[in-house]
């Protein structure tokens, strides 16, 4: 009984591996998506705060809105600045305030947070990003299922991990799933952040804006001064 439980454990654990290796981006999967451009796509941001929030918002000024629509704009509890930087952004460029939904998520971690009490409210904000990604979308599909964007835009900080993670989720089960572009911050020239480097191999697409970070030949790509 013990050995058929240990021979069911790994062939569980060999299986899930597989699974998840099989829905990471590769060349093959970023070129097939490349051929989706055309007609309109919803997109969602996720804003980050400070420095974060303005490189995003700068991001999202030199799209046009009506490609990118409806938009999505995630960010942390407690972050009232970047939700009024997404409002007056959509007051300038769109004049369909209904195209745009401003979602407030848990933190995965404060300023300052030890480590230590770190994985109950990571846990927690995945739950709510789990919610918000693979549940809740089951229940408001129309006849066109679909994914809760066809885009999900990321550039840091700790939080956007969290909803990559239920974004692979999607993927895992096999659910509709965004495309995810992460930019890498404009402060970051020589080593990547944190995020950076946990995302790196999970998205489908890698930006940075100074080519001395994709020295060591992984993948990226260098665009040059975006913000």
């Amino acid at each position: 009984m013990f050995r058929t439980l240990i021979l069911a454990f790994c062939l569980f654990t060999v299986l899930t591996l597989w699974r998840f290796y099989s829905i990471l981006p590769n060349a093959k999967t970023r070129a097939a998506g490349k051929s989706l451009s055309t007609g309109t796509k919803s997109l969602a941001i996720f804003l980050g705060s400070g420095g974060h929030t303005s490189e995003a918002m700068t991001l999202l000024s030199a799209l046009d809105f009506n490609i990118y629509t409806p938009r999505t704009y995630f960010f942390s509890e407690g972050d009232h600045l970047s939700a009024e930087k997404a409002t007056e952004l959509e007051a300038e460029k769109s004049s369909h305030i209904e195209q745009f939904t401003i979602i407030t998520v848990p933190r995965a971690r404060k300023v300052h947070q030890s480590l230590l009490s770190t994985p109950p409210t990571a846990c927690r904000s995945l739950v709510t990003c789990i919610w918000l990604i693979t549940i809740k979308p089951i229940f408001s599909w129309s006849s066109s299922k679909g994914p809760f964007a066809d885009v999900l835009l990321l550039n840091g900080p700790g939080t956007c991990l969290i909803l990559c993670l239920a974004v692979y989720l999607n993927k895992f089960l096999g659910s509709p799933a965004p495309k995810i572009i992460y930019v890498e911050s404009f402060a970051r020239v020589k080593t990547l952040s944190l995020s950076g480097k946990l995302l790196r191999s999970l998205v489908d697409r890698f930006i940075v804006q100074w080519p001395d970070i994709l020295a060591d030949g992984r993948k990226g790509e260098c665009r040059g001064w975006l913000v």
